[in-house]
């Protein structure tokens, strides 16, 4: 799929999911700035972008020393395109705000759920990919369950602090926190749950190309989603970082990614 009027028709949907805008925020909050000087500066001041990120498969994870994935290889280029290197953080998801604030982390590119609540406290890129988080269980399970209701027995397994833990708290369910939606999922594959709710990419993946992960499987989707990247508020890395996905898109860069791992049916 190849999008015309990329910025415009995904700000227009954004908009009709989320009922927020998103960019940069009009006031800058970060005190780890010199005066007058902008985020763009600062990290070309460094010569590095810290990305924040967890071990993500197919998003973010590692080969040996080095992270790859989806995420991991646009990032890269983004790095490239504005003249620094990039350093990739692995951090505690439930304290990826704080880190960005603090100035721990320049970015958070790790396959991030776009919310309300987080285009009011950072500056949100436009989404660049669409999912949804979904029931992952025994695949000689799925089809007894037609709604979330009929699991309401089940112990869920997520990851602390994602959209599928905020899911799951609402509806009062049961559910045991882990610190990866991969660990999540070998829980089931375990018997330590019953259930993992995690990301429609990461579940496809993982049943398809993770060793152990072929006996589960899923049909009850949740939500649908819109992914994001997320810079400091009043960052004017956002604005740059948009220009950069339009190009990518229009020379087809981050379609040959999204192929090369096996997620291009998710590219807005």
């Amino acid at each position: 799929m190849k999008m015309r009027g990329f910025r415009g028709a995904l700000a227009l949907a954004a908009a009709a999911v989320l009922l927020t805008g998103c960019g940069a925020d009009s006031k800058a909050t970060t005190s780890i700035l010199s005066d007058g000087e902008s985020d763009l500066d600062y990290v070309r001041s460094k010569g590095a972008l810290v990305v924040g990120i967890t071990d993500y498969t197919p998003m973010d994870y590692k080969e040996g020393d080095d992270w790859v994935g989806f995420d991991a290889e646009l990032s890269r280029a983004f790095a490239e395109s504005i003249g620094v290197d990039i350093e990739f953080k692995e951090i505690d998801w439930d304290s990826k705000i704080e880190l960005l604030e603090k100035g721990d982390i320049d970015c958070i590119w790790n396959a991030m759920t776009m919310t309300d609540e987080l285009t009011e406290t950072i500056s949100c890129s436009e989404p660049y990919l669409s999912g949804g988080q979904v029931v992952v269980m025994n695949a000689d399970k799925v089809e007894q369950y037609s709604t979330i209701e009929e699991c309401q027995h089940m112990l869920f397994a997520v990851e602390g602090g994602s959209t599928g833990e905020a899911l799951i708290k609402d509806m009062n369910f049961r559910y045991a926190p882990y610190p990866t939606q991969k660990e999540a999922l070998e829980s089931v594959c375990q018997n330590k749950s019953d259930a993992a709710i995690v990301d429609s990419v990461i579940a496809g993946y993982s049943i398809a190309s993770v060793q152990g992960f072929e006996t589960l499987g899923y049909k009850l989707v949740l939500n649908d989603e819109k992914i994001c990247i997320g810079f400091r508020q009043g960052s004017d890395i956002t604005e740059v970082v948009n220009d950069f996905l339009e190009a990518a898109h229009e020379d087809g860069t981050i379609y040959e990614i999204a192929d090369k791992y096996g997620i291009r049916g998710e590219v807005l």
